[in-house]
């Protein structure tokens, strides 16, 4: 039997309310932003760290706008990940958390878009300078393609096959 104050609008068992609903979701979406700003943050060390080595001023006119383009990235994935908590501090104790939780969501999906990008184009960046463009745009490249398999396509297969309750 169901509890009235626990109702379970979605009728997927967990008796939430939609406030308690909102809080995890909120929650889950802050832990996933934690993840992305980690690795963010480890290649934007990354990048900070190359234009102070010696070898920095060998590098062609393409590899220094690839090394711009990713500090760009770089940086815009740690504004895109960090707006929720902006967003949060400005609405907090507003009984906004079901907005919170659409607007953060979508965030996310950018922040994830943004570091997807970063992580492709430092690939592309390593190897043009170890290897060759032609290796880099092919180590790039691949690096896309199963970060777009990892992140969206797996995620939309696994979609389709839960069942729903």
């Amino acid at each position: 039997m169901t509890d009235p104050a626990h109702p379970t609008p979605s009728g997927d068992g967990r008796g939430e309310t939609p406030n308690e609903r909102s809080d995890r979701n909120w929650d889950e979406i802050l832990q996933e932003l934690r993840v992305t700003q980690t690795g963010t943050q480890i290649i934007s060390g990354f990048l900070l760290a190359i234009v102070f080595q010696q070898r920095f001023s060998e590098l062609n006119g393409f590899q220094v706008t690839v090394y711009l383009v990713l500090v760009v990235l770089a940086a815009s994935a740690t504004a895109v990940g960090l707006a929720p908590v902006s967003l949060h501090r400005t609405l907090f104790r507003r009984h906004e958390k079901e907005w919170m939780v659409m607007v953060g969501n979508r965030l996310l999906k950018v922040t994830l878009l943004l570091v997807a990008l970063l992580t492709a184009g430092v690939v592309l960046f390593i190897f043009d300078v170890v290897a060759g463009l032609l290796a880099g745009i092919i180590a790039g490249t691949a690096i896309f393609v199963l970060l777009v398999v990892v992140l969206v396509v797996l995620p939309r297969s696994a979609r389709h096959h839960t069942p729903t309750q």
